[in-house]
């Protein structure tokens, strides 16, 4: 293996950051004063509001720290029980979610069999997803079973949420897809 100048400038120093650190806290220094203050300074001036992660049902509690209206840093809340200041590592992404400028703004739609993608306002999406819904389950619709037992269901229709959406969006989605008469709904939400 060759190790460049630099890669070996790097390890060196590593290392030597390593040995002083460990060498300190072996003798029994306390660096928690310095790690306050670097905590402060990280995050001087922005507002901290309580939220909660919107990824899995667990509901870890998170601070979000904005300047300007503007999110700078989310973190764990060290005083939920749930997560005691800690997150997973989709948790601790959760600032790529609100900040990211590779995150689709626009509907995009490709039509089958074609090679672009193709603008389309929210307000013409919605619609194909309703007529291509409403198509989906007059053609399957299934009223009776052969037995003549009433069911009222599509089994040609899935429906998948996700802990991304609050609570009340889960509930609503779950009542709508049940009024439509769709039982294959797979929900993480928190109902």
């Amino acid at each position: 293996m060759e190790l460049a100048r630099r890669d070996f400038l790097r390890l060196s120093i590593a290392a030597g950051t390593g040995t002083a650190l460990s060498g300190l806290v072996g003798s029994g220094v306390n660096l928690s004063p310095t790690v306050a203050r670097a905590q402060e300074l990280r995050i001087k001036g922005a507002k901290t509001t309580p939220s909660i992660c919107p990824y899995c049902s667990v509901g870890c509690a998170t601070l979000v720290n904005t300047v300007d209206g503007k999110i700078v840093n989310i973190e764990g809340d060290p005083r939920s029980p749930h997560n005691e200041g800690t997150l997973c590592p989709k948790g601790a992404a959760i600032f790529q979610l609100h900040v990211n400028p590779n995150r689709p703004i626009q509907v995009l739609h490709r039509a089958a069999g074609a090679a672009d993608w193709e603008v389309w306002d929210l307000e013409r999406a919605m619609n194909r997803i309703a007529e291509l819904v409403k198509k989906t389950r007059d053609e399957t619709f299934i009223e009776k079973l052969p037995s003549g037992k009433p069911v009222n269901v599509t089994p040609a229709v899935f429906a998948l949420g996700g802990a991304t959406l609050e609570i009340e969006f889960n509930h609503l989605c779950q009542k709508l897809m049940r009024g439509l008469g769709i039982v294959a709904i797979e929900n993480q939400a928190r109902i």
